[in-house]
């Protein structure tokens, strides 16, 4: 078969797995787990097929009318060139993990049919995004995507948190993607086009009329999608949803969406210096910011997600400065450490038993429990701490050496004072990244809580699938930052000495000021007691997640209300970590400025509509009904006053023809 032929099966086996699953859900259950699996899992091998056969070379394009518009045209187009070759492996690589995951997982869940079919439309709405050249097409993945993270997010309704962080994640992401399809419009009128190729020749001759609104329009999405400063609320909330979901939605699919989008357009937003500005600040602010709200979380999967928050933070910076190659590379490396990370913490969640949302507070003795996930998880931590020889290291370094390259005015892309905002906010990130590693490692590994009920070893498929991903988590950035500049613009992914030492050096400071404040607060703690700790009954790890979720225990018994002294983020932290743990107050700010405006102008709708207008509603059919009661009334029945009224009647038409026949 051909290429194009192979790239169109990528999305479309995804898509008839989920169609078919959800048929079959409930009539031959026996088949739902090879019909989340086996089509997923036959996509990443074609997606490893058109990966070879593209090999970095020349884009493979190819493209047909969807429909006549009349106007700009709607195209089903593929482009594929290095960068839609190898996320569409890594897209393809963390699905069938989920999905082979997830078989064990949530083995005992009654709901699994439909949560198999989504999490298979999920992805293959992704690898639609990945490998379109058109964006209206794009944007159905887009768009696709959000929906399917709403019921993915909201799997446990029964509960209020996953009901609440649902529509939060779709309300917000929606809220981005309004600015975002105006942007769409007013790209393709400026360049007659959707088509990613016609619109990036267009830039290329400075064809764009207003790339400033265009490229600030198209920002607001990707804010909204990567979960980026101001619009990167709803990620951490998006942590009552399973855990393997959460792995898809920060490793493979919808906050890589974004990224990947600017990525693609890059021109687009080179040709407005101010647009790139706008850029380099959001990162900045969003990997700072995300950085301290992690070292404050106790939940470890809130740490795990302000941390995705971060390194998408660190992808958006390279592309601040125009370096596309960076920022893909980053991606990558990215999604299969974190990846890991969200299901070793799945297995996590199972071992310690815990009825707060996996708090890190209340687990002990996981270690020798579940070497496995203890093991991978070291590995996939180094990863993210950026600690050489990991493929973090390689993959974060590009960034930083992107960012001191533009520093240095070595590039028409980017301003020099992006490069600089990119460079130092990286290097303060580098050092917060490794410290709530750091934390996470001790607190999980090494913690005092109440040990829980050991439920045995965890299913095989759960383990194996920690253990495929922690190879590339290990060995990723130091085989591709040789080999694939080739895919990427041919531009340099090798770490710079400056960088390599910087941010080396203040991870390590990181790591080593975490472990002394650990060890402060050990001592400290062992003079508080602890109080009994809630354990699961036996069970799966779906079931202890549900639970979780719906229930939550203090950390501490008799003393609940107290601190928690052997927290080492409390300490360095101080008074800010009172606000590092609420995000720095921003849902309550967006509370006091959106929310509570819109519902008191509900409340005046409301209040219009029912005393107002439903007034002149009432009023208009009170008036005919008192007309009616008075005609009723004249209708007495008796004929002597029907025939005096009709004299009485006659009377007075004759008087008025009179008068009027006088007057004349």
């Amino acid at each position: 078969m051909t290429t194009t032929t192979l790239a169109v099966l990528v999305p479309l086996l995804p898509f008839l797995g989920a169609v078919t699953g959800l048929l079959l859900g409930r009539t031959a259950p026996g088949f739902v787990r090879p019909l989340a699996v086996l089509p997923t899992l036959a996509s990443l091998a074609l997606a490893a097929i058109v990966a070879v056969r593209q090999g970095g070379d020349a884009a493979v394009d190819a493209a047909t009318e969807l429909t006549p518009t009349g106007s700009v045209p709607v195209e089903l187009a593929l482009h594929i060139d290095g960068f839609a070759a190898l996320v569409a492996l890594v897209v393809g690589l963390v699905a069938t993990c989920v999905q082979i995951y997830s078989t064990g997982y949530l083995r005992d869940d009654p709901r699994y049919p439909s949560y198999a079919a989504l999490v298979s439309l999920f992805t293959s709405a992704m690898f639609l995004v990945v490998y379109s050249g058109d964006l209206m097409v794009l944007l159905v993945g887009w768009e696709v995507m959000g929906i399917c993270s709403y019921f993915l997010v909201g799997h446990y309704w029964e509960t209020p948190e996953a009901r609440a962080a649902s529509i939060k994640a779709f309300l917000v992401t929606k809220l981005g993607d309004v600015p975002f399809l105006i942007g769409l419009f007013a790209l393709a009128t400026d360049a007659g086009s959707f088509r990613i190729t016609k619109i990036l020749g267009t830039v290329a001759h400075g064809g764009l009329d207003h790339p400033t609104l265009i490229a600030l329009l198209l920002l607001a999405g990707v804010a909204g999608k990567s979960a980026q400063f101001p619009l990167h609320t709803w990620l951490p909330d998006a942590m009552a949803g399973p855990t393997p979901v959460s792995a898809l939605i920060h490793a493979a699919t919808m906050v890589a969406a974004g990224v990947y989008f600017v990525a693609r357009l890059l021109p687009v937003f080179e040709a407005s210096q101010a647009a790139m500005a706008v850029l380099a600040v959001m990162a900045a602010v969003t990997m700072a910011g995300s950085g301290l709200a992690a070292l404050a979380q106790d939940d470890i999967k809130r740490v795990l997600a302000y941390s995705t928050i971060g390194q998408l933070g660190y992808m958006t910076g390279a592309l601040a400065v125009g370096d596309r190659g960076a920022a893909v590379f980053h991606l990558v490396s990215h999604g299969a450490f974190k990846a890991l990370l969200f299901l070793a913490a799945g297995v996590i969640i199972h071992a310690a038993g815990t009825n707060s949302l996996a708090a890190m507070s209340r687990m002990s003795g996981l270690r020798d429990r579940v070497p496995d996930a203890f093991w991978t998880m070291t590995v996939a931590l180094l990863a993210l701490a950026a600690i050489p020889p990991f493929s973090g290291f390689f993959s974060k370094e590009s960034v930083l050496g992107a960012a001191e390259h533009v520093t240095t005015g070595h590039t028409e892309h980017a301003p020099a004072a992006a490069g600089w905002i990119v460079l130092v906010a990286g290097l303060l990130t580098a050092v917060l990244t490794a410290a709530y590693a750091t934390r996470l490692w001790l607190l999980a590994f090494r913690g005092r809580g109440a040990e829980a009920p050991d439920h045995g070893r965890q299913p095989l498929t759960m383990t194996v699938v920690l253990w495929v991903l922690a190879v590339p988590s290990l060995a990723l950035g130091g085989l591709a930052y040789r080999s694939l500049p080739d895919w990427f613009d041919g531009r340099d992914l090798a770490p710079t000495l400056t960088t390599s030492v910087l941010g080396t050096g203040l991870a390590l400071v990181g790591g080593l000021v975490m472990y002394s404040a650990w060890r402060h607060t050990t001592a400290l703690a062992a003079r508080v007691p602890i109080g009994a700790v809630a354990a699961h009954p036996e069970g799966d790890a779906a079931q202890v997640e549900a639970e979780a979720i719906a229930t939550h225990t203090p950390a501490y018994g008799d003393v609940a209300s107290a601190p928690d002294p052997a927290d080492p983020g409390r300490l360095l932290l101080g008074p800010l970590h009172r606000h590092a743990a609420t995000g720095f107050h921003l849902d309550a700010v967006y509370a006091t400025l959106f929310v509570r405006p819109v519902q008191a102008g509900a409340s005046l709708v409301r209040f219009l509509d029912r005393e107002v207008v439903d007034t002149y509603v009432r009023g208009a059919g009170t008036l005919p009904r008192w007309l009616g009661t008075a005609v009723r009334r004249a209708q007495t029945g008796n004929v002597q006053t029907y025939v005096s009224a009709l004299l009485a009647g006659t009377v007075v038409l004759v008087v008025a023809v009179l008068l009027v026949a006088t007057g004349a």
